[in-house]
C-alpha cells in the first residue's frame, strides 16, 4: 500500500499511527497539495488532490476516515474501529470532533498564512478558534475515560499534537490539566512519537 502523505498532515498522521498500531507498513508517496495548488499525481488517484490517499491493491481510498476503517479490515489484532455497540459509536464520534478540530485549525491559518495580510478576516479566524476552544472543553471533559487505543483516541492525540506544531503559542494545557495528563501518557507511544509532525 502506498500513501500519498505531507508530514506535516494531521490526517495524514492519523492513517500513518492506525497502520503502526496494526503492524502495517505503508510506503510513503512525497507530495506537495495545498488549497491553492493540484498535484497531479494525488489527483490520479484522488480527483479532489487531497491527501491522505491510499493507493491499494482494491484501488485508491481517500479521507482519514476511510482509509482509516480499511486499514482496520486488514489485520486480525484489536480494532480501531470497535465493530458494534456504544464503544464503536464513542469512537466514531470521539473521530469526528478531533477531526472537526482539525478543520477548524487549518481553516483558520489558511486565513491567516494563504491571505495578504490586509484580506485576513479577523472574525472567521475567531469563530474558526472558538470552535477549537469548545472541542477542546468537551475532550477534557471525558479526558479520564479516554483509556486504550482506538480511531477516537488516535485522532485526538492527532489533534492536539497539531496544535502544539501549528500553534505552539496557544496554550491550551493550563485549562485542560485532565486532557494534558492524558495526552502526555498517549504522546509516549511508539506510533505517536513516531510520526511527530514536521515540516
Amino acid at each position: 500500500m502506498k500513501l500519498f502523505h505531507s508530514p506535516a498532515s494531521p490526517f495524514v498522521r492519523k492513517v500513518m499511527v492506525i497502520a503502526q498500531e496494526t503492524g502495517q507498513t505503508l510506503e510513503l508517496l512525497a507530495c506537495k497539495v495545498t488549497p491553492v495548488q493540484r498535484d497531479e499525481a494525488v489527483a490520479a488517484g484522488n480527483p479532489l488532490s487531497k491527501i491522505p490517499t491510499l493507493l491499494t491493491d482494491d484501488g485508491p481510498l481517500y479521507d482519514s476516515r476511510v482509509i482509516g476503517q480499511y486499514l482496520d479490515a486488514q489485520h486480525d489484532g484489536a480494532k480501531m474501529y470497535p465493530d458494534a455497540g456504544p464503544a464503536r459509536w464513542t469512537a466514531l464520534r470521539r473521530e469526528a470532533l478531533a477531526d472537526g478540530l482539525l478543520e477548524a485549525a487549518l481553516l483558520a491559518r489558511y486565513e491567516k498564512v494563504l491571505r495578504a495580510a490586509d484580506k485576513v478576516s479577523a472574525e472567521i479566524v475567531q469563530g474558526y478558534m472558538e470552535k477549537i476552544a469548545a472541542a477542546l472543553v468537551a475532550m477534557d471533559a471525558e479526558a479520564g475515560t479516554l483509556v486504550g487505543v482506538d480511531a477516537g483516541t488516535i485522532a485526538t492525540g492527532c489533534a492536539l499534537g497539531y496544535l502544539d506544531f501549528r500553534y505552539p503559542d496557544y496554550d491550551w494545557r493550563s485549562e485542560h490539566p485532565a486532557l494534558a495528563a492524558w495526552f502526555e501518557m498517549f504522546s509516549a507511544r511508539a506510533s505517536m512519537a513516531g510520526t511527530l509532525p514536521h515540516q
